[in-house]
């Protein structure tokens, strides 16, 4: 059996391979931890919060709207919730988020119109025609996370009125 003698491409160490691995093209790394240092193809990066140095591979590298990047969640959270608020939020207007409390002045009891739950902290307004700029009390409706969902994927709700077909 003849032996090929090259270099790892990672650490320059020297590994002995078969000749016939070696015309394949295998061979090219000393170690398992070489290895995956060599297919590593993304960029390890400061999060843009807490500093913490994060590995984000090319697809997430390129698909990045802000161009920050985060260790976790939380920390993304926390730069969000920094960054847009006020005239930034997307539901801005005049002052204040516009129909959340245009719902909350014309139905101040709040409860989903689905499943009837009273939980403030999973409510959101739902506008039954699907236009987010017809902010009338009769467009919107209070809707609890799962049900919005289901509204909006499954038509869930449209016996309710909850749906109304674009004209």
């Amino acid at each position: 059996m003849k032996m090929v003698t090259t270099s790892c491409r990672i650490c320059g160490g020297e590994i002995h391979i078969k000749k016939s691995h070696f015309a394949r093209g295998w061979g090219k790394f000393c170690s398992l931890q070489c290895r995956h240092a060599g297919q590593c193809k993304g960029k390890k990066l400061a999060c843009a919060r807490c500093g913490k140095e994060t590995y984000r591979g090319p697809r997430a590298l390129k698909r990045s709207q802000s161009g920050e990047f985060f260790c976790s969640k939380s920390c993304q959270t926390l730069w969000r919730n920094s960054i847009y608020v006020g005239e930034k939020h997307a539901n801005f207007k005049n002052g204040r988020t516009a129909y959340r409390s245009i719902l909350a002045r014309a139905m101040p009891h709040r409860r989903c119109e689905v499943c009837s739950t009273e939980d403030a902290r999973v409510l959101q307004v739902h506008h039954k025609d699907r236009n987010r700029e017809n902010n009338v009390p009769a467009n919107l409706a209070w809707l609890c996370f799962n049900c919005h969902f289901l509204v909006h994927h499954y038509d869930v709700g449209r016996d309710r009125g909850l749906l109304v077909e674009r004209s």
